[in-house]
């Protein structure tokens, strides 16, 4: 038996709660001293060079599937530790990154590709080496292409799930047949006062004050329109949420019976018993999100990460978990039972039936947009 056969049947074992990791790592390290061979992340584990690596993402059930599924397994690999941080806001994390010193922040679970070009524009991005990532032949080649078109086509990240941002609903107050009727609209209707709720993001706000105003939030010709209609929903609202957890908290708890919301933690709501209806209203706010390695990291050790949670073992466990699609291409891997169940999910590969976000249009307004919601938000 070849020692990578010998290590992807320990992994197996291990993802499927037969091996602790203690006995996962000591196995790998038997093998290892017994047959003369070398894991996969041998090198790094035996130099010593490499002993932690930064990962920041969303928190909650996201963070959680993230270390069952391929921390802790990738820690019982190598020996490298992630630290495993949170951050609430896209803005908010960017600000820590470009305040910290170069290696201080090594990758994270970023959002869109307006985030990736933010990032690439303000030299904080690394060419990967994309031989140390074999599983990245794998993904979606359009989720790829998308990050490759900004930065001359290389890439900084790995694209790594998607989803939608849709419209979430308690039917024990709202039927499916209102939902689908009024859209967008739902979420600025006065029946519901104080039982609505809206992500305090300025980019999902103006979003869906352009659907509100029947206008293309990619192409929006009367922006004072989409502000008036973003006043109107913030007087509806009973508040903002600013995390998954105070959404899905929100939505079980019956605070509020409406929201924008992430495909994925609807779901789980719905796994949970909670009977809440979700819908994508034409145009609805498609995303993508990417692992993106930051400038000044260890590279090897970040990509041998990338590879590892790209595995599709780990992807489809991490995906199943965290209940958004993964990457991979689902006309060469196959992806089980539940992620084509999922909200989003695109069998064919080609993610045509999502709207994605204008890069240079969003973040060609986003000085302007962001001070403007910031304004709004205070009561203005």
């Amino acid at each position: 038996m070849d020692n990578t056969t010998r290590y992807q049947r320990l992994l197996e074992r291990y993802q499927n709660g037969d091996l602790d990791r203690r006995s996962f790592l000591g196995l790998i390290g038997a093998a290892g001293l017994a047959y003369g061979v070398q894991t996969p992340f041998a090198r790094y584990a035996n130099a010593q060079e490499v002993t932690q690596v930064r990962f920041d993402g969303w928190g909650g059930i996201v963070s959680e599937a993230f270390r069952e599924h391929a921390f802790a397994p990738y820690t019982a690999a190598t020996g490298i530790e992630v630290v495993d941080g949170t951050f609430g806001g896209g803005d908010e994390y960017l600000a820590r990154v470009r305040t910290s010193q170069p290696g201080e922040y090594n990758i994270a679970h970023l959002s869109g590709v307006f985030d990736y070009a933010r990032y690439h524009n303000l030299g904080l991005s690394v060419e990967l080496n994309e031989a140390n990532i074999p599983n990245l032949q794998l993904c979606i080649p359009a989720l790829s292409d998308a990050f490759r078109a900004i930065s001359g086509g290389s890439l900084s990240c790995v694209p790594y799930d998607y989803g939608t941002t849709g419209i979430a609903y308690n039917r024990a107050y709202i039927s499916d047949e209102e939902a689908q009727a009024q859209g967008a609209g739902l979420l600025i209707n006065p029946d519901y006062t104080g039982k609505i709720g809206g992500w305090a993001d300025w980019r999902t706000r103006i979003w869906y004050g352009a659907l509100q105003t029947g206008q293309d939030p990619n192409n929006i010709t009367d922006i004072e329109a989409v502000w008036d209609a973003v006043r109107q929903h913030r007087d509806l609202a009973l508040r903002y949420w600013t995390s998954g957890a105070e959404l899905m908290s929100l939505m079980a708890e019956e605070e509020i019976h409406v929201t924008e919301a992430w495909s994925g933690r609807i779901f789980a709501l719905q796994e949970q018993g909670h009977d809440i209806g979700y819908i994508d209203p034409p145009n609805g706010f498609g995303w993508q999100e990417c692992l993106f390695v930051i400038a000044g990291s260890p590279m090897e050790a970040c990509e041998e990460l990338l590879n590892f949670m790209l595995e599709p073992a780990t992807s489809i466990a991490v995906a199943e978990g965290q209940n958004y699609p993964p990457a991979l291409d689902p006309t060469q891997v196959d992806l089980g039972d539940k992620i084509p169940t999922l909200p989003a999910f695109d069998p064919t590969g080609t993610l045509s039936g999502l709207t994605f976000a204008n890069p240079d249009y969003w973040n060609g307004n986003e000085q302007e947009w962001s001070e403007t919601f910031s304004r709004v938000q205070r009561g203005y």
